[in-house]
Order: C-alpha cells, then structure tokens, then sequence
C-alpha cells in the first residue's frame, strides 16, 4: 500500500534531492532544475516551488540555515535538509522506483471511450497522434545524444531514455490499434452498435 506522505507534490521530492547536495535558496533550486531539464519530469512552476519549500519546512524535512544577499536584490533564505528530510528523501525514492503504481493519464481515458468515434475518424486522429509521438522520439533522441556527446553520464538521462521507449511502445501499440480499427469486422460491428446513432 502506498505510504500517506506530509507533502506528496513530486516537486518535493525534488527539492530534498537537489538538497542532498549542499543547501540552496529556492531560488537556486528552481533554476537548477530549469538547468538540468528535470523541469520536463516534473511538473514545476516558480510560485509552486515556493509553496513546497514552505510545506517541506512546515513538515521538518528542511530547515533555514541562514539568510544570504548575494546580488542586488532581496535577501534569499538558504534551506538544509534535515536528517528526517534525508530519511523521507530515501523512503519516498525507493518507494517510487520500487513499486508500480497505477496513473491516469488522458490518453487511457480517452482509448475507454475511443469506440464512439467513427473507425475512420479514429483512424485519423489515431495516426495523427503515431507522427506526434515520433516526432518527440526524434526531439528526444536528439536531446540525448547531445548531451552524452556533452559527457553527461548515461544515468542523468535516465529519464529521458526512459520517456522514449514508453513512446517507442506507444507508437507499437497503436500501429496494432490503427489496423485493428480498419478491419471490415470491426467497422461493421461500429455501425450496427453506433451506426443509426450519428
């Protein structure tokens, strides 16, 4: 069963990594993850990162460790992470690489309602989609390959390899759907179901 977490944004669990590191000032925090790209995995605005870094501080994960002005303008609180925030960094991280959860996406719902459309409208939008995801792939690709040639170590482009071979699998399962939704026994199933009903 999944753990109750005081703060369950993934941002936070962000944050407390970046904190392993050295203590940051959240605005530091957020231009890393803009730097690394780890603003493409995680859903990140500056307004909520800011918001996370209270709860983090609220729950004891992380602690200010003294007020910095490093440029011109306002001070800039530095956060550390605290000894129950590295335990619930581990706890959390382990959790989430070690058990499969069960996710929402849209385009699932979308494939539990796909038989109200018309097969060859489905068709359409459905190979509409296949050259969207293989557009990704290649802007993926790309991405990757110019960072390994930067040096960047294969495991902080895990991510990214990880996205491309869930799109690549994608792009698999609906080539398969796309020719099973031009079948004739499909479309002729399509209209005495919903056929009299458009």
């Amino acid at each position: 069963m999944e753990k109750r977490r005081k703060v369950s944004n993934p941002l936070a669990l962000a944050v407390l990594a970046w904190l392993v590191l050295k203590p940051m000032h959240p605005y530091e925090l957020g231009r890393r993850l803009e730097e690394s790209e780890k603003d493409r995995s995680i859903k990140y605005n500056r307004g909520t990162l800011y918001m996370v870094v209270k709860q983090l501080a609220k729950a004891g994960f992380i602690a200010e460790q003294e007020t910095v002005r490093d440029t011109p303008r306002p001070e800039r609180t530095v956060y550390a992470l605290t000894p129950e925030g590295r335990a619930e960094l581990y706890d959390w991280l382990g959790e989430l690489v070690a058990r499969p959860r069960h996710e929402y996406p849209h385009f699932g719902v979308a494939l539990s309602l796909l038989s109200v459309l018309h097969p060859d409208e489905a068709v359409r939008l459905l190979t509409e989609r296949l050259s969207a995801l293989n557009a990704e792939i290649e802007e993926i690709r790309g991405r990757v390959e110019a960072a390994a040639a930067r040096g960047v170590e294969w495991v902080f482009l895990v991510e990214e390899r990880y996205r491309a071979a869930l799109l690549e699998a994608e792009c698999r399962f609906v080539d398969e759907l796309i020719e099973a939704m031009r079948r004739p026994d499909y479309v002729r199933k399509w209209r005495e179901q919903f056929g009299s009903r458009t």
